[in-house]
């Protein structure tokens, strides 16, 4: 048979091509801006994001409003009933330790005829300072350097009581060591405790000055964000109006009403406290602190006055010029002559009669001590010790020197309490001024916030 040639198969499928890759998952925030681009393309999608944009900047502003009038309120708050009374409290330590020290020395030259009441006064000028180290320790945070300053004066005090009891107890027995024990106290306090104290004044003066300083910052960021809201709002009706016609949008107006009586709240309001706030330290805070160097002063020229007999030339500075004189003669002369400079710096700053005249009785008081202190040194420098004693620490009004200085140091508390008085009206004034402010601006942003949804959606009914 004949060979049959090979027949071609039945022709092979085409090769399938690949499959093609799955197209990337798109993520929720791209989805959610193509349906919110989509939706934009439409009234109805253009008015729900003007609604919730207008929502948003309402309640934004009324949450950057309570937050910052909080931390004003609060820093405000701090003034009025932490850091100013931390402040004078401060000065109170320095105060009754100086004021210890001074009737220390009035007791020593007394000897056994110390009276009752510069005793009594001495022992509550030391009580007086260590309660008042317990209530700035309880107030100051651990580890400071305040806590440090307060921990060191703990330990310092009863180390000065026990040298003045020293002194106390060698010169009524009629032992001359006792004067070197009283003038190694003096040291203890001048070089040691006083300087710490001040240390403390300084360091409570400045948290004093830096919760000024967040009281009366100016809320700019609740401030600007209001404009915004107030500016979207008036775009979002102006835009309705062009649309419709339609005048007013009752929604929208409760948006900007609520939204303006905030702005102008907030405004206001820490305007207000902020006036309040700056007029007690103007008229408060500046004139307690040159009061309490003024008495600070007077406190140290007593001191001095009365060391001066007690050391009996034991202590001596040699001057620019090569003059020598009596250390506690020289210190006097200085701390006399800050005492001037402040009393008048002290009048300037009181505002109003009540200030001004216990300041001029203080000035008049200093003026007549001096001239009695000129005497006295005149008698010591003669060799008339005794008499130069009772011109320091005696009783006569016409010739004692301690009836001068009582007069200053009485003098000086009243225009304290009097001062401290203006500081509380007037601090308490600016607090007063943010009271429910926080509250009112959040409850006022929900209705705001309500508001402009409700105007928005009584627009988007009309779509459906």
């Amino acid at each position: 048979m004949p060979v049959v040639p090979p027949q071609p198969g039945p022709p092979g499928r085409p090769a399938s091509p690949p499959p093609a890759p799955a197209p990337p998952r798109r993520t929720a925030f791209a989805e959610g801006v193509d349906q919110l681009r989509a939706a934009a393309t439409t009234e109805p999608g253009r008015l729900r994001v003007i609604g919730a944009v207008l929502a948003l900047l309402v309640v934004a502003f009324g949450a950057v409003t309570a937050w910052q009038t909080t931390e004003r309120a609060g820093a405000a708050d701090d003034v009025l009933h932490s850091s100013q009374p931390l402040s004078s409290d401060a000065a109170d330590i320095y105060r009754s330790l100086a004021d210890a020290n001074t009737m220390a020395a009035s007791g020593y030259l007394a000897g056994l005829q110390e009276t009752r009441e510069t005793r009594e006064r001495y022992e509550n000028d030391v009580r007086t300072a260590a309660a008042k180290l317990v209530t700035a320790a309880a107030n100051s945070e651990p580890g400071s350097p305040s806590a440090a300053t307060i921990a060191e004066l703990n330990e310092l005090l009863p180390e000065y009581k026990g040298l003045v009891e020293t002194a106390r107890a060698n010169n009524r027995e009629g032992f001359p060591v006792g004067g070197a024990y009283l003038r190694l106290a003096n040291d203890t306090m001048q070089n040691k405790m006083l300087p710490k104290a001040e240390d403390l004044y300084k360091k409570e003066n400045q948290r004093l000055r830096e919760d000024y300083g967040d009281a009366t910052l100016y809320p700019w960021a609740a401030i600007a964000l209001g404009l915004l809201a107030l500016a979207a709002l008036a775009w979002a009706q102006h835009r309705n109006y062009r649309r419709t016609n339609r005048v007013l949008n009752h929604g929208m107006v409760a948006a900007t009403a609520a939204t303006t009586v905030v702005l102008l709240w907030l405004v206001v309001g820490h305007t207000v406290a902020r006036a309040g706030l700056n007029d007690s330290y103007d008229h408060g805070v500046r004139s307690l602190n040159v009061l309490h160097d003024a008495q600070i002063a007077s406190l140290k020229a007593r001191s001095d006055e009365n060391l001066t007999l007690v050391s009996r030339g034991a202590e001596t500075k040699e001057l620019k010029d090569g003059t020598v004189m009596d250390a506690y003669d020289w210190g006097y002369d200085q701390e006399i002559e800050a005492l001037a400079r402040t009393l008048t710096r002290a009048g300037a700053l009181a505002d109003d009669p009540a200030g001004k005249k216990p300041v001029q009785v203080a000035n008049s008081s200093m003026k007549e001590w001096k001239l009695r202190h000129s005497t006295a040194r005149k008698d010591n420098e003669s060799g008339e010790y005794q008499k130069a004693r009772d011109r320091v620490i005696g009783t006569s009004k016409e010739q004692s020197t301690s009836v001068c200085f009582d007069n200053v140091d009485t003098s000086l508390a009243a225009a304290l309490r009097h001062e401290t008085n203006e500081f509380r009206a007037s601090a308490g004034d600016g607090l007063d001024a943010m009271s429910g402010l926080t509250v009112g601006s959040a409850a006022l942003a929900v209705l705001g916030a309500a508001g402009a949804t409700l105007g928005v959606g009584r627009r988007l009914s009309e779509y459906r």
